[in-house]
C-alpha cells in the first residue's frame, strides 16, 4: 500500500483564494491605487518632461510605512516606461533601488551600472573595483546610451545613515558630467527629518520637488482591501466587517495600509487551515497575535546573548510570583545565570543599559521609582507573556541547559 505523502490532505483542501494570493501581498502592484490619485497625477506631472527628452527634477517624497510611497512610484514608473513606447523623445530608463539591501555607494553605483553593461563579462562585479573606477564606468555607460535615466531610492535615509550622503553627491554630480544622457533622483524616506542629516549642497538639489504622503485612514483602507480582496478571494468568503476590523486595526497604527493587508491574508489563511468557509471576527484577532507574536520572536532572536540572559531571569522572576525587580535583583540573578552558561558577566552599569534597550524594544517595561531615603532606582516587569518569552529563548543552543532553572519566591535560584 503507497504511504500518503505529507502534502496530499493538505492539497485536497479546499481554498479560500481564486488563482494567486499574490494580490493580498504588499509589494504586490495593482492596476488601480485607491486613495492615492492626487499624488499619483503629481508624481506625473512632475515625470513627464522626461517623454520629451528633457530631465525632471529631483524628487523626495515623505511618509510614514505602509502610506503607498513605493507602491506609487513603482506603478507611476511602470506608466512612464508604457507612454515611452508611445510619446518617448528619446531612450528612458527607469531603476528602482531598495537601500535597505543596497545600502553601500559601491553597491548602489554597480547596480545602475550593470542595467547599462548587456556583456556579462563586463559587468561591474559585486566587489573589488575601486570606487573611482565604478563610478568612471558607470559615467561612461550611461552616456554611450544617450538618454533619461531616473533612479529611484526607496529607503534612501537608510542609506544614508549607514554611509552617509557622498553617493547622493555623485550621482548628482554624475548628471552634471554627462553629455549625452541626463539623470534623476526620487528618494524615498520613513523619516520627515531625513534631509538633516544631508549637506546642504545635497540638500538644495535633492529637494527640487516634495512630496508628503498622508497616513491612510480606517475608511480609506477598506477600500484599499475590498479592492484586494476582489482580485484574490473567493466571493463570499470575506465578511465586510472582517475588513472592517483589519482596517480599524491598521488605521491606529499610523494608517499602515501594510500591516491591513498582512492581517487580512494571514486571517485569511488561519480559517482556511481551519476547514472554514468563511472568513470570521476571531480569525483576524487570531492573525493579529501571530503577528505580533511573529515581531516579538524575531526580536528576543536577535538579541545578544547578555540580553537573553537579562530577559529570562526577568522572565523566571515573575514565573516565581515576583514580576518586579529592581535593577540590582535583576544582576545577581543576571550573574548567576552568566557564570551557568560558562559567560563572563558585565557590569551592573552595562546590564542598565541593556535594560533600556529592551526597554525601548517593548519586550520588558523598565520605570524608574522612588524608594524615599533609599534613593531613585528601575524597577523592571516583563511585557510579554513568560511561557512565550522562555519558548523563544531556548531555542538558543547556549541557553538550553537553563531549561529547568527556577528561581524562588526569595530570589533564589536552583538548578
Amino acid at each position: 500500500m503507497r504511504a500518503e505523502n505529507i502534502f496530499e490532505k493538505h492539497i485536497r483542501r479546499d481554498t479560500l483564494f481564486k488563482g494567486s494570493r499574490e494580490a493580498l501581498y504588499p509589494d504586490y502592484l495593482p492596476d488601480y491605487l485607491p486613495h492615492r490619485e492626487s499624488e499619483i497625477d503629481r508624481l506625473a506631472e512632475i515625470l513627464v518632461t522626461a517623454l520629451r527628452g528633457e530631465k525632471p527634477s529631483n524628487i523626495l517624497i515623505y511618509g510614514k510605512t505602509g502610506t503607498g510611497k513605493t507602491a506609487v512610484v513603482r506603478y507611476v514608473g511602470r506608466e512612464l516606461l508604457r507612454a515611452q513606447e508611445v510619446y518617448g523623445h528619446k531612450n528612458l530608463e527607469y531603476i528602482y533601488i531598495n537601500c535597505e539591501t543596497v545600502d553601500t555607494p559601491y553597491s548602489v553605483l554597480q547596480n545602475i551600472g550593470n542595467y547599462f553593461i548587456e556583456d556579462w563579462n563586463k559587468k561591474i562585479p559585486f566587489t573589488g573595483w575601486p570606487l573611482d573606477k565604478v563610478f568612471t564606468t558607470v559615467r561612461k555607460r550611461i552616456d554611450e546610451w544617450g538618454g533619461i535615466v531616473i533612479i529611484v531610492l526607496d529607503e534612501v535615509d537608510k542609506l544614508v545613515t549607514k554611509s552617509g550622503d557622498d553617493i547622493l553627491y555623485q550621482l548628482l554630480l554624475l548628471d552634471n558630467e554627462m553629455k549625452n544622457s541626463r539623470l534623476s533622483v526620487i528618494g524615498i524616506s520613513n523619516e520627515l527629518k531625513f534631509t538633516d542629516l544631508l549637506d546642504p549642497r545635497v540638500r538644495s538639489r535633492l529637494t527640487q520637488e516634495k512630496l508628503i504622503f498622508p497616513p491612510y485612514n480606517a475608511y480609506q483602507l477598506e477600500d484599499i482591501l475590498e479592492e484586494r480582496v476582489k482580485i484574490a478571494v473567493k466571493d463570499g468568503v470575506v465578511r465586510e466587517d472582517v475588513i472592517s476590523i483589519c482596517a480599524a486595526i491598521a488605521a491606529q497604527e499610523h494608517g499602515d495600509a501594510r500591516r491591513a493587508i498582512e492581517l487580512l491574508r494571514i486571517s485569511i489563511e488561519i480559517a482556511e487551515r481551519e476547514g472554514a468557509n468563511k472568513v470570521e471576527e476571531r480569525h483576524v484577532y487570531l492573525a493579529k497575535n501571530k503577528i505580533e507574536m511573529d515581531c516579538v520572536s524575531e526580536a528576543i532572536k536577535t538579541l545578544p546573548l547578555h540580553s537573553k540572559i537579562i530577559l529570562l531571569a526577568v522572565a523566571l522572576s515573575e514565573e516565581a510570583g515576583r514580576p518586579q525587580l529592581t535593577t540590582g535583583e535583576i544582576y545577581e540573578i543576571y550573574r548567576s545565570l552568566s557564570r551557568r552558561v560558562g559567560a563572563s558577566p558585565l557590569t551592573q552599569r552595562r546590564i542598565s543599559d541593556l535594560i533600556s534597550e529592551m526597554d525601548m524594544l517593548g519586550l520588558i517595561n523598565a520605570k524608574v521609582k522612588s524608594f524615599g531615603r533609599y534613593g531613585r532606582t528601575k524597577v523592571v516587569e516583563l511585557a510579554l507573556p513568560v511561557m512565550e518569552v522562555k519558548k523563544i529563548l531556548f531555542e538558543d543552543e547556549l541557553l538550553m541547559e537553563l531549561n529547568n532553572v527556577k528561581l524562588t519566591s526569595q530570589k533564589k535560584l536552583f538548578f
